[in-house]
Order: C-alpha cells, then structure tokens, then sequence
C-alpha cells in the first residue's frame, strides 16, 4: 500500500461509522468529500445543515451571511456560544471558526455578505448545491432563479413558530419554487420568528431533513431523493408530504418561461441610503398595498408601535422602522442596507 493510500484510508476512517450505511458506502463517502456547497444563512437552519454537512465530511463549504451573534440567537443557533454574542461576531466567521474545530480536514470559506443579484454568481458558480438557510422570500426568489439557470440543484427550507417546511429542487426535473409558488406571499402578512417566534426542536428538524437531502445529492443517490415537500408542525405532532410533481409547468415564469427576474434585478427591493439620516429606505420593485392596522396589531407584542392613516412606526431595540402604505420602509438606526435588510426580515419579513 503506498504513502498516499494510507493517508487516503486514515482520512476515511473518522467517517467509517457512516459510511458502513450501505447505501453511501465508501463510494459515496468519497464523493461527499470531494463536494462544493454553499450554504446561505448561518442563523438557525444555516447552523444545523452547516453542521451536519462538515461532520459528515463534505470537502467545501461556504457559508454566506449578512448578519451578527446575538444572545436571543443562542436557544436554537446551534453553532455560537455567549462570547460570540458578546463580541458581536458575524455569524459566517463565528460558525466557521466552530465548524473548523468540528472537522479540520474539511475547507470552510466564510463571507459576511448580503447575497443579492450582484454577487450570487460570484458565490454559486463554484459549488454544486446550493442549500437555504435564510430567512425571506426575496432572497429564496433569487436562489431559485440562479439555479435554475444554472441548472443547479438547492434545497428550499423554512420555519417558524413549531412549524416548518422543506424541498429540494432539482431544476430541469422537479418543479421550481415558482411552479409551486408564482408569487411570493405579502410580507406583511407573514410571521416572522420575531413576531410569531420559533422553537429550537422545528429548526433542527427542517435543517436535518435539508442535510439528509443534500447528502443523497452529494454522495450520487439523486434518485433517492423525497419528491414531495414535507411540512412538519411539531406542536400538533403532524408530519405531512404533499406531492408537487404536478405543479411543474411550462407556462411558470422561471422554468417555463426563462424570465430571471429577480436574478436579472428587475424583481427585488431597491435600498438607498438616506443621506445625512442615519436611516435606509427599502422599496419593493412592484408596490402592494399593506394592512397596516394588522400589521400594528401583530408587532404591539415585539415593541412601540404608532399609526396614522399613512404609515407605521415601531421602535424597537435601537432602531425605528416606519413601514408605509405602499411597503416602503425606512429603517432607522443605521445607514449600512445589509443591517437594514436584517432588521426587516426580522420584525417585518422579506
């Protein structure tokens, strides 16, 4: 046996626990290994999957995050401790310094990034998989996009409250998020895990379900794969699988009809900076009206909220977001988009 075969068989025997499934054996261990993925959120879900996929020996990882550690992270992001809330590390250096105790031989490349339509070929292009670790619908719009194409495979995850859904798209042969969903919901109308709060069980659920999926991918077992989306409600003890085999369509605007619009930048939020405010402005391309009564209602729970017939004020930590009929908003408090684009998802959604 040569030198580089018994380095070889060394670096195989940490996973030999896994790779004795089977299904995977060393074949598909040896494919994991020499793997590309990019994960996109190192909060709750970008943990679990970031986690999982570099114990279970995926050579290359990139985690992409926008964000820092925060205490109220810390009940179900599984990869930060208090010190890194204390220090206000990004989330992307802090995941990738824990996951580089986790597995050293395995290369992780983190970047504090908002991902957008200016830089998501710069950070998809060298990968195979493209997993979701986010937390609005904008940026799920934009991966979709990307991968289909590209005809790159990602796997669509979310959750909030006990609740939680999951499915991988395999674009040329499953349907696309815009197959099953044309437009995305009002954000408005959507609870956040700030205002409707999330349990740390369901994220480990959804993101598990996420990793087991991207590992049959990986590892060569595509057909393998769960055709259906499952939605998970672990409160009520309800584990469901809907097919959506039938919602792929010619006439979906993504796959069918090849309009990247929110790849091209023609969908998507336009930001500006407020000069001399302190304040960013965040405006859907397309305008829809916004409840703002219901609105007010769902956020009296997280902080001061005030309304006249026009526009929404809430006041929270240290920001003051003010939402308007029309979904602009101006976030308040900081003048860098990334951080305004954080705050928005967190309290208002998308």
């Amino acid at each position: 046996m040569t030198s580089e075969e018994t380095n070889n068989n060394a670096h195989l025997d940490r996973y030999r626990r896994q790779l004795r499934y089977a299904p995977l054996g060393e074949k598909g261990q040896r494919r994991l290994l020499q793997a590309r993925v990019l994960v996109v959120g190192s909060g709750a879900l970008g943990c679990v999957v970031a986690d999982t996929l570099v114990r279970a020996g995926v050579g290359f990882v990139r985690l992409v995050d926008r964000d820092f550690v925060e205490v109220d992270n810390l009940h179900r992001q599984v990869l930060f401790d208090e010190a890194d809330a204390e220090a206000q590390l990004p989330k992307a250096i802090a995941a990738a310094r824990r996951l580089a105790r986790i597995n050293s031989t395995i290369e992780i490349d983190p970047i504090v990034a908002d991902l957008n339509a200016t830089n998501i070929r710069q950070l998809a292009d060298d990968v195979e998989l493209i997993v979701d670790g986010t937390d609005n619908f904008e940026t799920r719009y934009l991966l979709n996009d990307y991968a289909v194409a590209n005809k790159k495979p990602w796997i669509f995850g979310g959750c909030v409250g006990a609740e939680g859904q999951t499915l991988a798209i395999v674009p040329g042969e499953t349907p696309c998020l815009s197959c099953i969903m044309p437009e995305p919901p009002p954000a408005a109308a959507q609870p956040t895990c700030e205002t409707a709060g999330v349990l740390g069980p369901i994220v480990n659920v959804i993101a598990s379900l996420q990793a087991m999926e991207a590992l049959k991918l990986l590892s060569g077992n595509r057909e393998q794969l769960n055709p259906a989306m499952t939605f998970v409600d672990l409160w009520n003890n309800q584990i469901r699988s809907i097919g959506v085999s039938a919602s792929r369509s010619d006439d979906c605007p993504t796959c069918g009809q090849r309009d990247f619009a929110w790849l091209e930048g023609r969908r998507g939020s336009a930001i500006t900076r407020l000069c001399g405010r302190n304040s960013v402005q965040i405006a859907p391309t397309t305008p829809e009206p916004v409840d703002l009564p219901a609105l007010a209602q769902r956020l009296s729970a997280v902080g001061k909220v005030t309304t006249n017939s026009f526009l929404l004020r809430l006041k929270v930590d240290n920001y003051l977001l003010t939402l308007f009929a029309d979904g602009r908003t101006i976030v308040g408090g900081t003048d860098d988009p990334a951080v305004a684009r954080t705050v928005l998802a967190k309290y208002i959604g998308n």
